[in-house]
């Protein structure tokens, strides 16, 4: 499942390829959005896996393969800051909300003193990499299983953010387009945001966290709750991580919305794209 070296940039790309199509996975196969069919079975140690594959029987599960795909294409590029498939009821009001956050390292020559030669030091251990990979999916995989059902009418929408400096404007990845969304997407409920975990590696980090109602959570371990989280989706408020990480009661995580101009300015809107939204009527 992982490479089974993660001293190189393109070994961490593939690794982080591949714990976001195996997460997204996860999130459809234990939300009973797709059938069985849809699926592949792997293995990690003792966890069994089921891993979204094309299955033309099945046209939203080939709608999201074609989504991740063009997620990586964004990857590639390191142009992708933020990805976020949410679950929604209505058409302004999500029920939850899956959110995977990227950051890009670049690594800095160390001088190696006794050779006077200057080389790349690695940082981190491959297996400490790949330890912190398999608590990512367990801990998504337990969290999924202590979801209660969804409402039965769903749709899933998939939004990507970028990091404006280096992202070229006409930039849209595979099956994506520019965002049109009309307004705000409000949380239709009571909010309960977790935090499922990360993974670091010398060239990517990864962060996943989920939002859900707290009366569809049957239980949930206090140390992923994460207060003050938001029940608007704001670009401004998804991209506040400096802020978010230091827990800041500050910024208001909940103004956003789809119309960033009022709330950031113009010159700094956030880029965004989005496929077509995905039905999801007839589910498992």
């Amino acid at each position: 499942l992982f490479p089974e070296s993660i001293t190189t940039e393109q070994q961490s790309l593939v690794l982080v390829k591949r714990l976001l199509a195996v997460s997204v996975s996860c999130i459809t196969y234990m939300r009973g959005l797709f059938p069985e069919s849809s699926y592949g079975t792997r293995y990690l140690d003792d966890l069994c896996l089921k891993i979204l594959r094309e299955d033309k029987s099945c046209l939203g599960s080939l709608q999201i393969v074609k989504w991740i795909q063009g997620c990586f294409d964004a990857l590639e590029k390191q142009y992708v800051n933020l990805g976020f498939y949410a679950l929604s009821s209505s058409p302004d009001h999500f029920t939850e909300l899956y959110q995977f956050k990227f950051k890009y390292k670049k690594k800095v020559p160390q001088m190696d003193i006794s050779s006077n030669h200057r080389e790349f030091v690695t940082g981190l251990c491959s297996e400490d990499v790949k330890q912190a990979s398999r608590l990512l999916l367990r801990t998504l995989y337990l969290l999924m299983q202590d979801l209660g059902p969804l409402p039965n009418d769903i749709t899933l929408t998939m939004k990507l953010l970028y990091y404006n400096d280096v992202t070229p404007k006409d930039y849209q990845p595979p099956g994506f387009k520019e965002d049109a969304s009309p307004g705000d997407l409000l949380f239709g409920g009571d909010p309960l945001n977790l935090r499922v975990g990360s993974v670091s590696t010398d060239f990517h980090l990864m962060k996943v966290r989920v939002t859900t109602d707290k009366k569809r959570m049957r239980k949930a371990d206090s140390n992923l709750i994460q207060k003050n989280g938001p029940t608007e989706i704001s670009h401004q408020g998804l991209d506040c991580e400096e802020e978010e990480e230091e827990e800041s009661t500050k910024i208001n995580l909940l103004n956003l919305a789809f119309s960033q101009e009022e709330v950031i300015g113009p010159e700094k809107k956030r880029k965004v794209s989005e496929p077509e939204k995905l039905p999801l009527n007839s589910r498992k």
